[in-house]
């Protein structure tokens, strides 16, 4: 975009037509999540250890930054309210969801450990983190997963970019092949689906109600 010179308005510079980007877009993210088709297996294995630890009392945390903050919210939500089908709530806790605690932390510990600050008093061996990233190399999640492990806890990330650093420290990885972070966070939004519904087929499911 450009701003006209007369007018101060502002000017398009691409010739890409509304309807050229509807189809781009759309294409794009159908590429995205059909790339998690190949990872199937994996995905299946993150959603039954987030069975588990629901089934064992324990509870799952998420954590992400920007849209993947979003993202991470809404898994949580999902599980404490309900996906699909009336049945008991389930403990699911986003830890970017509280913004007294992550400026405290920030403020004292720096933005780094805005996560692993929480994680460190909150885990526990039966618990599992989930953290939300397109591109993996956020330091604050790298530090949010050392402290999981330390903690004995299950460590789940849904990635993008090949998974940086956060990839060799999730006991499941799910890696997006996209280099887009909108369709990459499309993908991760699949993904979150398949573990509500697989978590709401395998634990406590009651009548659906749409």
């Amino acid at each position: 975009m450009r701003r006209a010179a007369r007018t101060g308005t502002i000017a398009p510079v691409s010739t890409t037509t509304p309807p050229d980007i509807v189809v781009q877009r759309i294409n794009g993210a159908a590429r995205a999540v059909a790339s998690l088709r190949g990872q199937s297996e994996a995905i299946a294995a993150a959603a039954t250890a987030i069975t588990q630890c629901l089934i064992r009392g324990g509870t799952v945390y998420t954590c992400g930054n920007g849209g993947s903050a979003a993202e991470a919210l809404h898994l949580a939500e999902e599980l404490i309210g309900r996906y699909r089908s009336n049945r008991p709530a389930l403990r699911g806790i986003c830890l970017n969801a509280d913004p007294t605690a992550l400026t405290c932390i920030a403020n004292d510990f720096g933005f780094d450990a805005i996560f692993a600050r929480q994680c460190e008093t909150l885990l526990t061996p039966r618990d599992v983190l989930v953290v939300f990233s397109t591109s993996g190399r956020s330091a604050n999640l790298i530090h949010a997963l050392e402290t999981a492990r330390a903690k004995g806890a299950m460590t789940i990330g849904l990635l993008g970019r090949g998974g940086g650093p956060c990839a060799p420290l999730c006991a499941h990885a799910i890696v997006v092949d996209d280099q887009d972070s909108g369709h990459i966070q499309e993908a991760h939004q699949v993904v979150l689906h398949i573990f509500c519904e697989y978590v709401e087929g395998e634990c406590m499911a009651g009548p659906n109600d749409g």
